[in-house]
């Protein structure tokens, strides 16, 4: 299939560099997702018990992802355009509120620059056409869904399935993959982690995991097919067991802390992306 080319050549420094500022930006506007989403679904449910019980509604007030300005969460200060510069504002003033000092998170500017560096690392590996801007979005995507994961342990249908159905709709024209493997990657994806899910709480009888993680690990096969689905739960699953391991050795936490499995299936999904295919083959060839 031939691409569209936008701006210059595919893979060239200039469109990687138009795709990092632009990543900047969203990244400002990821961290708005990250922190009002799950509120915004909070609230939703609130209202929806309450209008079942027929009590009144306990939010009104409009709240969504633009609406009202952002603020300050200690004072209560309206962030103005100049002090919502990605990463600019946050330097200038110096990590804390410009009206009572407070501290900002660093994670803010991180986020943001981690967008812009995916973003342009995208566009580099895939070019400016249909697969570099569908990779874009698919790595924004995933870093709003790893760090609502991080934050509530969700993650959110809005998001799982939109991702979903962009790879089903990309692959028609086979971007990532042909459409039938696309197709059977996304029902086998869900059906895999379905699996472990009721087989670990027929044993223990606990949940190991949300149902959010099925539908990512079938977004991942919308997008990918099934035949990369073995790379991405073998990634994740290593890269989990390290770090989940090493956080409650850290932290001395007890074997009884929940760990989100998004963000592992998260990064497992951008590296399948990108090498998944010369993973495979290495894998392969070993055995």
């Amino acid at each position: 299939m031939q691409e569209v080319i936008l701006f210059v050549n595919p893979g060239s420094w200039l469109s990687s560099l138009v795709f990092g500022v632009l990543g900047l930006l969203i990244g400002s506007f990821l961290n708005v997702v990250i922190y009002r989403l799950p509120r915004i679904m909070q609230r939703n449910e609130d209202n929806y018990y309450a209008s079942e019980k027929g009590l009144p509604l306990p939010h009104t007030d409009r709240y969504n992802l633009v609406v009202p300005r952002s603020a300050c969460p200690h004072c209560g200060h309206k962030i103005t355009a100049m002090e919502n510069i990605p990463v600019v504002s946050y330097l200038l003033l110096g990590g804390k509120c410009k009206s009572c000092k407070a501290k900002i998170s660093v994670r803010y500017p991180l986020i943001e620059l981690f967008t812009a560096a995916l973003s342009a690392g995208m566009i580099w590996h895939f070019g400016s056409g249909i697969a570099g801007m569908a990779a874009v979005v698919f790595v924004w995507l995933l870093i709003a869904m790893t760090f609502i994961d991080i934050d509530t342990q969700l993650l959110p249908d809005d998001m799982t399935l939109g991702l979903l159905w962009i790879g089903l709709l990309l692959n028609i024209n086979a971007t990532f993959a042909p459409l039938q493997d696309a197709v059977i990657g996304a029902v086998a994806g869900y059906l895999a982690l379905w699996s472990v899910y009721w087989a670990f709480k027929l044993i223990t009888g606990k949940d190991g995991m949300g149902y959010g993680d099925f539908k990512l690990l079938a977004a991942l096969g919308a997008w990918m097919g099934w035949s990369m689905l073995p790379v991405v739960i073998l990634l994740s699953s290593l890269v989990g067991s390290v770090i989940g391991v090493t956080m409650i050795i850290l932290s001395k936490l007890g074997w009884e802390t929940h760990i989100p499995f998004g963000p592992y299936l998260a990064g497992a999904g951008l590296i399948a992306l990108v090498w998944g295919h010369q993973l495979s083959d290495y894998y392969l060839s070993l055995v």
